[in-house]
């Protein structure tokens, strides 16, 4: 049986309106619910609005609100925001509950009773931004990272939280479980500041200086530091410490936070339900920063984006797909209004909407729209390697959706969309159509065809839920049957023959890259008349997976049947056979003894019945394909780098 699953997002701080940094976070774990949901688990998420602390006063009064008046408006923002995103959030809490607090002042109690807090007096630098005490070290040229301002000497009185008590037991902790922070330059991050003494945390604000806080349960006179409280909602909210929430979805958590609170949650947290006796989370999944003109999103210089304006201009789910394809989980990424635009018509349009259409198109032209009836036997032999591809894809996209790894994910899938798309290449349905014997194969084909289609629809569910939906429909599916869920993403032959199927509509239309200026801040702007559709930028770990080997032809010649195919022997440092799609502008006898340029580790797959291990490189054009080559002679097998 499946475990159960249970995700976080931070709950949102209300001194500022939602942006794209708060969409992405919470669709991570809307994609990251919906896969466990595929896989059969009972998924429970939350996120929610942080609304204590010196910040909100400001803001408040910023706006000639009262603090409560503001947190509500700000909070319903949130709210209102997530389900024009597709994200389903089953409890959204805010720090004002009155519940809530109540489990704030129990923990806190006990915490004191344990003696692990104590008053004392203090004088240190604090930022009022962060709304915390910094040390000398944490500061960089004498100011806060974070908001670039010299922090204020503040001597007072406060209640302190013995963190360092802990210290030894945390790293011993974080290197015992080494997946507790992932990915792991976050969990070195933590354990490179654990070296250093740690310091005890001040737990409390006097109400002289701030009363919209929790009150302390051991003195009136002082209410709680905000991470204290904002902490312990991802207990609170499932009914800490009897509700049966708590019992069922707690021992399987996960939490997602952005790289800018590593600490309190890395370092803080851990401490606080050690202190409290309550078993600590699973993991705390790290993500890094959307950045606009390369810098971090802010308001103060002006490039917030807004996700609901980005929605609405290049649709939802290609954004939702954009967010999740185009940041490596942990690293900071850029966005691009270009780099968008060439994924929506490259990956979307191109690659997987029209390989939709065609199918479709081509199930009405041939069979009315029917799913054909097959002969088993037939379409099992003209699968051609297919349904291995498929649970390949499957496979790999599994094992990346349980590390967090969203975009190896994609890739998984996307190679799936490739081959797919190569299947209908090879296999030529139109030319089957031409000929009546062929019929029995057209039948298996376009099978064959319409259950990769569905394969896909539920792969793309988690990033892309309205789309899978509507293919689904489109198959005569009814996508509230779960034909989404991991265990039909497994079979085969699930389609029912005689089934009737939808006409397509474009699932993604290409935007013209000249109406694209409405989110880019100048600097793209400025550069982005004449810009060329180039593909978005690569990490160096996915170019580094990528091994080019020079190869030496040793022979080619045509595959009956097949119009564009050439089988090729080549010398790659041992002998290989490569089907390259380039009959139709070489000469068999013109390839041998040319030194060409193959991806030496493609997964091999068999196309009209020959096993392809490799793929030749070609550039092309709209009339004209040229193999890529070397200028001059070179050891078959060398690596291009």
């Amino acid at each position: 049986m499946t475990s159960p699953f249970y995700i976080t997002t931070p709950i949102y701080y209300v001194n500022a309106r939602p942006h794209l940094g708060h969409a992405y976070t919470t669709i991570v774990a809307d994609v990251a619910a919906r896969f466990h949901q595929m896989l059969g688990a009972d998924t429970f998420f939350l996120t929610g609005t942080d609304e204590h602390g010196d910040k909100i006063v400001r803001a408040a009064k910023d706006e000639n609100l009262s603090p409560k008046a503001y947190v509500d408006m700000i909070s319903e923002l949130f709210r209102q925001l997530w389900p024009e995103l597709n994200i389903r959030n089953d409890k959204f809490i805010r720090t004002t509950d009155p519940k809530h607090m109540v489990i704030v002042e129990h923990i806190l109690q006990k915490i004191y009773d344990a003696g692990d807090i104590y008053f004392s007096e203090y004088e240190g630098m604090y930022c009022y931004g962060c709304e915390r005490f910094y040390t000398e070290r944490e500061l960089v040229d004498g100011k806060c990272p974070d908001h670039q301002t010299e922090p204020e000497t503040i001597k007072e009185s406060n209640y302190f939280f013995r963190m360092s008590r802990y210290q030894d037991w945390l790293v011993d902790h974080i290197n015992a479980n080494p997946d507790f922070i992932r990915p792991k330059r976050y969990r070195n991050e933590v354990l490179a500041f654990l070296r250093e003494p740690l310091e005890d945390l001040c737990i409390s604000r006097p109400k002289s200086r701030l009363k919209w806080g929790i009150t302390l349960p051991f003195d009136s006179q002082y209410v709680t530091y905000v991470w204290f409280d904002a902490l312990i909602n991802y207990i609170s909210a499932l009914g800490y410490p009897d509700g049966e929430l708590f019992h069922k979805y707690w021992p399987h958590v996960q939490h997602v936070v952005a790289k800018d609170i590593l600490k309190p949650h890395g370092i803080y947290w851990p401490i606080i339900l050690k202190a409290a006796g309550i078993r600590l989370y699973n993991h705390l999944n790290v993500h890094g920063y959307w950045n606009v003109d390369q810098s971090k999103m802010s308001k103060s210089i002006g490039n917030v984006v807004d996700p609901l304006q980005m929605k609405d201009i290049y649709g939802l789910d290609a954004f939702r797909f954009f967010l999740m394809r185009d940041m490596v989980f942990g690293l900071d990424s850029n966005l691009n209004e270009f780099a968008l635009v060439e994924r929506i018509n490259s990956d979307l349009a191109n690659d997987f909407g029209n390989l939709v259409s065609r199918v479709l198109a081509m199930t009405h032209k041939y069979f009315s729209g029917v799913i054909p009836k097959i002969d088993l036997k037939l379409e099992e032999e003209l699968k051609i390697g297919l349904s291995d591809d498929a649970a390949r894809s499957v496979t790999g996209f599994t094992e990346a959706m349980e590390n967090f790894e969203f975009h190896k994910a994609i890739l998984s899938v996307w190679d799936f969309v490739g081959r797919m798309n190569k299947y209908v290449d090879v296999t030529a349905p139109w030319e089957l159509a031409k000929k009546k014997a062929s019929k029995p194969e057209l039948e298996a084909v376009m099978y064959n065809l319409l259950e990769g289609i569905r394969i896909l629809s539920g792969l793309v569910y988690p990033f892309m839920p309205d789309t899978a939906k509507k293919i689904q429909k489109f198959l005569g599916l009814d996508p509230e049957s779960k034909f989404y869920a991991m265990d039909q993403l497994k079979q085969w032959n699930v389609l029912l023959p005689g089934t009737q199927v939808q006409k397509s509509t474009s699932l993604f239309p290409r935007i013209d890259p000249e109406k694209i200026h409405a989110l880019m801040p100048p600097s793209q702007k400025e550069s982005g008349g004449d810009a060329p559709e180039f593909k978005p930028p690569i990490d160096i770990e996915t170019l580094d997976r990528i091994d080019l080997r020079v190869a030496t032809v040793l022979s080619a010649e045509k595959i009956p049947k097949a119009k564009k195919l050439l089988k090729l022997e080549v010398d790659i440092g041992e002998k290989r056979t490569v089907v390259a799609g380039i009959a139709e502008s070489y000469e068999p006898e013109d390839l041998v003894g040319k030194q060409v340029i193959i991806v030496a580790n493609l997964k091999p797959a068999k196309l009209m019945g020959i096993l392809s291990n490799g793929m030749v490189l070609a550039a092309t054009d709209d009339k004209s394909l040229a193999l890529t080559t070397v200028m001059k002679p070179v050891k078959p097998g060398t690596r291009l780098r």
